[in-house]
């Protein structure tokens, strides 16, 4: 008689009948149910982690991305000696020739824009409120190509209206209770310079334009004014501090600081995103391999029921063992039944968590904000977290993480108790029968 091929029908026949007994019958169906809920649960939570991890570090540095340069270039600082008392003074590096320097670096292969900018810092107040604001000093056309500054959806005002005004961020008309029409005051330490020294500046201007970028620090500290303004406020006549670079490939952004600093010639420096944000998204990535790894751990504690189901299992069905073994049953194929009822459990298991995860990571922004709601606020804290809400990203090669961890170690656990089966002696097994 020819041997049946592994895994035939009848296997999973056998199998599948002893999933579904009763316990009067010999079998251990709340054992079973107690390990698919923990499988599904376990696979539910990582997936679930895993798609907030992905959508935070993504919206994080869409956020970074959308409102800021992906690489900015700009001369270093200057150290003057004074021939007669030998006093080194440290003057900021400018930009003169800054309109033929950005078209220079406009032409580096990958750059795909670039914009002098102005820099400062200002105390801005309004109605007995006051706020320290960061300045940038820029033209209205590159203004407009910000997608976070320009979103329709999240920004009052028209952007026609700039060269009359400034546009400030929405943490800032917040704090000061200043709307569109209203007028605030920029009070910048380095202002007119006077035969008794310099004085502060103090010049009022009209808010035409509020943006809300989605980045809690940058909508409560930044403040856009028109290139022309800005040099003449701060004191910048003929000059920019900086010039504004953009790639085509932001996560690439280091690969261009060679080409730059060619470009832009002695004395420049590159300063990219990735060195402002890079400690923080290093971070974020070392968060996730921390939280898969833990609940890797709490999957295989779920697995582990499989292993204590399938013993009492083999002990319940040793009477069955025995017989099907005398019957010409192999132990290859008594291995292989019981290691389908573990596999059984750890595929149902595993579906389960992969509906259930995905389904409260589609849902994870709504759930948040009920909760949010709920604690008055506590849940969610823009200004601890950087960004206003909890975003998700589900991705493939994150539910197969999931679903192969959560597969791996249900098979795994199940080939102990499985071999204990095979390895049982029918006569022993029938002997009190």
């Amino acid at each position: 008689m020819a041997t049946p091929r592994p895994f035939s029908r009848y296997e999973f026949l056998i199998a599948w009948r002893y999933l579904r007994a009763r316990r009067a019958e010999g079998g251990v169906s709340v054992m079973t149910w107690i390990s698919l809920i923990g499988i599904a649960l376990g696979v539910m939570a990582l997936i679930a982690t895993l798609a907030v991890r992905a959508g935070f570090r993504a919206e994080f540095v869409d956020t970074i991305l959308g409102a800021n340069a992906h690489t900015t270039v700009y001369m270093a600082p200057q150290r003057i000696t004074n021939e007669y008392t030998d006093d080194v003074y440290v003057v900021p590096g400018r930009i003169a020739d800054y309109d033929a320097l950005a078209a220079t670096l406009a032409a580096v292969p990958g750059v795909t824009r670039t914009a002098p900018v102005v820099r400062g810092q200002v105390m801005a107040t309004a109605n007995d409120s006051s706020n320290v604001a960061e300045v940038f000093g820029v033209t209205i056309d590159d203004l407009g190509k910000m997608p976070r500054i320009v979103d329709p959806g999240t920004s009052v005002g028209s952007l026609e209206d700039f060269d009359r005004g400034i546009a400030i961020g929405s943490g800032i008309a917040r704090e000061l209770a200043v709307g569109l029409g209203d007028r605030i005051r920029l009070i910048a330490p380095e202002g007119a310079r006077t035969a008794i020294g310099t004085t502060p500046r103090v010049k009022a201007y009209k808010v035409t334009y509020i943006f809300s970028a989605g980045r809690y620090d940058i909508d409560r500290t930044r403040i856009y004014m028109p290139m022309a303004e800005a040099q003449s406020y701060f004191n910048r006549e003929g000059v920019a501090d900086e010039i504004e670079v953009f790639v085509a490939d932001p996560e690439r952004v280091d690969d261009w600081t060679g080409p730059l600093l060619a470009a832009a010639g002695e004395g420049a420096q590159v300063w990219n995103w990735r060195n402002s944000s890079g400690s923080f998204l290093a971070a974020l990535d070392m968060e996730d391999d921390v939280m898969f790894v833990i609940l890797s751990v709490l999957v295989l504690i779920a697995s582990m029921n499989i292993t204590s189901g399938l013993i009492m299992l083999v002990k319940n069905k040793g009477r069955d063992i025995g017989i099907l073994r005398t019957m010409g049953l192999t132990e290859g194929a008594v291995l292989r039944v019981f290691f389908l009822c573990g596999a059984f459990t750890g595929i149902l298991g595993t579906l389960a968590g992969v509906i259930l995860g995905v389904l409260l990571a589609l849902n994870v922004d709504s759930i948040m904000a009920a909760l949010n709601a709920l604690t008055g606020g506590g849940a969610w804290q823009p200004e601890v977290r950087g960004i206003y809400r909890l975003p998700a990203d589900l991705r493939a090669w994150d539910i197969l993480r999931a679903v192969g961890l959560s597969l791996f170690l249900s098979f795994v656990v199940t080939i102990f108790p499985a071999r204990r089966a095979a390895r049982m002696n029918p006569v022993e097994a029938l002997r009190y029968e």
